[in-house]
């Protein structure tokens, strides 16, 4: 590939610059430091020839400009084409004028609570939309899909919650077991865990074990869609998301709620009963305290609110996830906020539960 070349003469009225051959990217690396030197060293009127100049790019452009405004007095222009023209003079208008100030550093800020509490609003509301409009959209849905999501929420999720609830009912077991035996009352450790796995642990444990697994998942997952425009092109087919994405995730979610609640259940009391047999109490007044303390109203009443919990952490993940913006902290960040917002999501539902209960005496 042939070079440029920088080639000084003398005019009448100053000094002639005639740059010949390519000026291109690739054959302007030893010409351009020489014809900026040249260009400020000269005096008088600068006139650019450009009649033997083979090919003029973007670098090539970029340069005469650079001849222009290093050179302090006038700049002639002699050969220069039309395309070649329009060219510098589209370049010239995307530059800054010579001396304007710097624009001022643009301060990045994230959306205002305002804007944020309106955005969760208007996801809900379409995600209540979408679903009032299943059943003219039912072709948007895919079964295995739902079902491979409802497997990684549900069984793969099920050794740690029941190795997490044994360990709880072991320890809710020892810490109750010492204030209560200065009244002598150990056996009632069995009544005091069953009831509490049962109306609040169980759900509120198996809530927080789905957000730090699946609603992370979904945010994700739905992120880094977002974040390579597949949910626009979704969208463009004329496919709703909140049909396609959405509704599928929160109802796996809402259907392995109830499961993961009673492992929890399950497995912390076998972990409680473990340790009042340590303590030497037999398996009969274990399961009779239970019995006295608990009634399978305590279960389902757990197990609905583990659905509805389900159905928060689905909906939050999926939205953290939707909402993301662009750029590569954009999925990490959507899944730091499925976590966080599934979490306490879950725990304001659980006191509303409470305030509920509490005034209807259940």
């Amino acid at each position: 590939m042939s070079e440029a070349a920088v080639e000084i003469a003398g005019g009448a009225d100053g000094p002639v610059i005639a740059l010949t051959g390519p000026l291109t990217a690739a054959a302007l690396t030893e010409a351009w430091p020489r014809a900026i030197a040249v260009a400020r060293a000269a005096q008088g009127v600068m006139t650019l020839d450009l009649s033997r100049a083979a090919r003029i790019d973007t670098s090539g452009a970029a340069l005469l400009l650079a001849l222009e405004r290093g050179h302090d007095g006038e700049t002639r222009w002699q050969g220069l084409t039309p395309a070649a023209e329009g060219l510098i003079a589209r370049l010239r208008a995307a530059l800054p004028e010579t001396g304007a100030p710097p624009p001022p550093p643009r301060t990045v800020r994230g959306p205002g609570p305002l804007r944020t509490l309106g955005v969760r609003i208007a996801f809900f509301g379409e995600t209540i939309l979408a679903t009032t409009g299943l059943p003219a959209r039912r072709r948007f849905l895919r079964g295995g899909n739902f079902f491979r999501i409802a497997e990684r929420a549900g069984a793969q999720a099920l050794p740690l919650v029941i190795m997490l609830g044994f360990l709880i009912g072991m320890i809710l077991a020892f810490q109750s077991a010492i204030p209560m035996r200065q009244f002598g009352a150990d056996i009632y450790v069995a009544a005091l865990v069953s009831l509490s796995l049962f109306r609040e642990l169980g759900p509120l444990l198996a809530a927080v074990i789905l957000a730090g697994r699946t609603g992370s998942a979904f945010a994700a997952e739905l992120g880094t869609m977002m974040v390579n425009e597949e949910v626009a092109a979704l969208t463009t087919m004329g496919i709703d998301p909140g049909t396609m994405l959405v509704i599928p995730r929160m109802a796996a979610a809402m259907l392995v709620m109830p499961a993961l609640a009673l492992g929890i259940d399950v497995s912390g009391v076998l972990g409680m009963g473990f340790v009042m047999g340590i303590l030497g109490f037999p398996p009969s007044a274990i399961v009779a305290q239970m019995q006295m303390a608990t009634s399978p109203h305590d279960v389902l009443l757990g197990l609905m609110k583990s659905v509805v919990f389900g159905a928060a952490v689905g909906l939050i993940g999926c939205r953290a996830g939707l909402t993301a913006g662009g750029g590569p902290r954009a999925v990490g960040e959507a899944a730091t906020s499925a976590v966080v917002g599934g979490i306490v999501a879950t725990i304001l539902i659980d006191g509303l539960f409470a305030v509920v209960l509490y005034r209807l005496g259940q």
